[in-house]
């Protein structure tokens, strides 16, 4: 095959061969590969002035610097390659645009490499990103507790002013006060300390409102132990309330327990067992 090619314009042609010879080139297009500066050299000598020759040191100074780049480009997409395998495994957010145009992050992790025209690609969940857009590699353990304290955080600010909390915020509060207590050191690092002081404060409000609720909830057994009739009297129709008042007991803490008369645990209890009597002769009856 010639290695001519004709000028027009005093810009290079290529011809119908030299594009398909170029299309089957598993180099990259981005770049000038060996034949392409070659048709360019043959070029030049073939169309240059004859009263200015080009000197044979020109040339040779010419392709002498074309293998040095060359030299650098193969360099480069073998440390690209290098790279690329170095991260198998790894966890990486890899910069991407969404169908708006608008620049957004792709995070997984590198399950392997593909290496195409001198180019190298991640594959993350079956889908190959170039090397070009990796933003940034990620430990595992970083991203984790990152993660866990972004949340964290998002749901303490989530919460109520301290003063506004009451029992509807109880299990939210118990759940992060739970949280925070079983992450290890190095995930409570990433928790601002004002974050934690306000936790603490939270939980302080919550135990103070429980108290309230409890002393409420003792007042209300003993003022509705004390409207029950005589045990002797109890019939199937106070069954229901009997029990809604034992479980209400069950439900108080220790010392929400102690806000109850004695007297009136000790009827409470008389009540349920009386109940038990009445469920019993039900039983036998049907």
């Amino acid at each position: 095959m010639a290695l001519f090619a004709p000028v027009e314009d005093g810009k290079i042609v290529e011809t119908t061969s030299q594009n398909s010879l170029k299309n089957q080139s598993k180099k990259s297009t981005d770049g000038m590969d060996k034949d392409a500066f070659l048709q360019l050299l043959v070029a030049q000598m073939q169309y240059q002035d004859p009263l200015e020759p080009t000197s044979n040191t020109e040339y040779i100074s010419q392709y002498a610097q074309f293998s040095q780049v060359e030299q650098i480009q193969n360099m480069a997409a073998s440390t690209d390659l290098s790279r690329a395998s170095s991260l198998v495994g790894e966890h990486v957010y890899i910069k991407t645009r969404n169908k708006a145009g608008v620049e957004d992050l792709v995070y997984g992790k590198v399950d392997y490499v593909v290496y195409e025209n001198n180019k190298a690609y991640l594959s993350i969940e079956e889908s190959l990103y170039s090397l070009d857009d990796l933003d940034t590699v990620v430990d595992l353990e970083y991203k984790n507790a990152y993660d866990k304290a972004y949340d964290f955080s998002t749901r303490m600010n989530k919460l109520p002013a301290v003063k506004a909390v009451d029992m509807t915020d109880a299990k939210e509060i118990d759940a992060l006060e739970k949280i925070y207590n079983e992450m290890n050191d190095y995930e409570k690092s990433f928790i601002a300390q004002d974050t934690v002081k306000t936790l603490k404060k939270y939980t302080e409000r919550l135990k103070e409102v429980r108290q309230a609720a409890e002393k409420s909830a003792a007042a209300d057994i003993m003022k509705r132990v004390g409207a029950l009739p005589d045990l002797e009297d109890v019939t199937e129709e106070h069954v229901e309330e009997i029990e809604e008042l034992a479980g209400i007991y069950e439900g108080l803490s220790e010392d929400g327990k102690k806000e109850v008369a004695a007297e009136i645990v000790e009827k409470l209890q008389a009540y349920v067992e009386k109940i038990k009597t009445l469920g019993g002769k039900e039983e036998g009856e049907a």
